[in-house]
């Protein structure tokens, strides 16, 4: 039988995890009994607001700001959790942001502002936690993409582009690294009920959803508790867990 607190002892580093997906995946890993570091780039408020949540429920938990796009930034967002924490067993790359429009009106600055931080912000987050767990010779790693990055969308191309490069990264670390004991895997959410899919048009997107329904931020945290916490998921690596509702399928 699983722990109900499997992660005891652990520190799990969540990159935006102010609110929707990041926070629900936060809440769920420290209900795990994990160490939780809630970073963030400006949503201080509501950074502290999850490490009260947290912290009030018996958990442990501490805010850090830094933007993961910012290769010093990264660096020192690792060095304090380290310096602080002693260790660092988990890391949840969850910072995104959406920079919307049609190929041919997209704006250079909005591609690269979309490529930095949802692809780029993967690639230093992993770079700089990969010497500490190679280390350990422990570690997991989960990377939140989307379908969008497998399936493509409309007026999405920084998006698509910058999620589809995350799977890619996700299988090419799995491989480097699985020699010592670490796993890594991507989480792909469908539409999620979050800040980023409120103004979205929702009749036609559910049309498309065999579940008919959008998902929840805690089902997707639900699946990346399985993939960190789960003993059952110790030889699971280099894999795309799609949380969709069955709306990409094959």
């Amino acid at each position: 039988m699983t722990s109900p607190r499997p992660l005891t002892g652990q520190t799990a580093l969540i990159t935006g995890a102010s609110r929707g997906i990041g926070r629900a995946v936060a809440l769920a890993l420290a209900e795990a009994g994990a160490e939780v570091v809630v970073n963030y780039s400006s949503s201080a408020d509501a950074a502290e607001e999850v490490v009260q949540a947290i912290t009030s429920n018996g958990g442990s938990a501490y805010a850090i700001k830094a933007n993961v796009a910012e290769e010093d930034a990264v660096d020192q967002l690792i060095k304090t959790v380290l310096e602080r924490s002693s260790r660092l067993d988990i890391l949840i790359n969850n910072a995104g942001i959406t920079r919307d429009g049609l190929l041919m009106r997209m704006k250079t600055e909005d591609w690269q502002a979309v490529v930095n931080l949802n692809l780029t912000g993967v690639f230093l987050c992993t770079r700089a936690v990969a010497r500490t767990m190679l280390k350990q010779k422990s570690g997991r790693i989960i990377n939140i993409t989307s379908v969008v990055g497998l399936m493509g969308n409309a007026g999405q191309a920084n998006y698509a582009a910058a999620k589809a490069g995350v799977v890619g990264l996700t299988k090419s670390t799995a491989k480097e690294v699985a020699s010592r004991g670490i796993t890594v895997n991507a989480v792909a959410p469908g539409f999620i009920t979050t800040d980023m899919t409120k103004e979205l048009d929702s009749e036609p997107i559910l049309a498309a959803i065999p579940l008919g329904s959008f998902g929840t931020p805690e089902q997707v945290a639900g699946a990346v508790r399985f993939l960190v916490a789960d003993p059952a998921a110790a030889y699971i690596t280099g894999q795309v867990l799609q949380v969709d509702g069955g709306m990409l399928m094959g």
